[in-house]
């Protein structure tokens, strides 16, 4: 309990001196494929914002950017090099696979992909080496990291040092967007089937 307060403290005085720049560079840090977590990020931002040392919203916009940017840097490296590298240990007709799922899935993969732990650090990757559409991938990208930057902002606002009730929401909204991705993968999927049908 003391070692997890000095962590957040330690935190929360350090995004208070950077500011909004160091909110984009750890979330940029978090969004890419550096093991960083944004809950020690945007929690200690919204405090700060309850305390009216930060903007609230404008700490959910530079979050927001932040993974963005840090998502992109994965689709450029996947672009670059993921392909060849792939191709050593996968079939072209394996990889190829992968390209049309993401030509025709993209989007969805993209927007549940960032509501998952772990998940939303690598998803960018697969987005990347089927060049996926770069306006599509932005915009995704950006509606899914968006949810869960509000949350943790909102949590760290709301909650403010409080661990147990933190850590006890947290695990309560990730289980919850999980089924909430679940949900909206079987309508998404019963809905192409159903325009599919249509069009048939």
């Amino acid at each position: 309990m003391v070692a997890y307060k000095t962590i957040i403290s330690f935190l929360v005085s350090s995004i208070g001196m950077l500011g909004c720049t160091g909110i984009f560079i750890l979330m940029f840090l978090e969004s890419s494929f550096f093991p960083f977590p944004s809950e020690v990020v945007m929690i200690p931002a919204g405090y700060l914002a309850y305390q009216g040392k930060m903007n609230l919203i404008l700490a959910v916009a530079i979050g927001i950017l932040g993974s963005i940017a840090g998502a992109w840097l994965n689709y450029f490296l996947a672009d670059k090099f993921g392909r060849k590298l792939l191709l050593k240990f996968l079939k072209e007709r394996h990889l190829k696979m992968v390209e049309n799922f993401f030509e025709k899935h993209g989007p969805i993969s993209t927007f549940n992909g960032r509501l998952i732990p772990v998940i939303r650090q690598y998803i960018s990757f697969p987005a990347g080496i089927a060049k996926m559409d770069a306006l599509k991938f932005t915009l995704y990208t950006g509606f899914g990291a968006g949810i869960w930057v509000i949350i943790l902002t909102f949590l760290g606002y709301f909650l403010g040092q409080n661990e147990v009730l933190i850590h006890k929401y947290l695990k309560e909204i990730t289980i919850l967007g999980l089924i909430f991705v679940i949900i909206l993968t079987i309508g998404y999927i019963y809905l192409k089937k159903y325009i599919y049908k249509n069009k048939a």
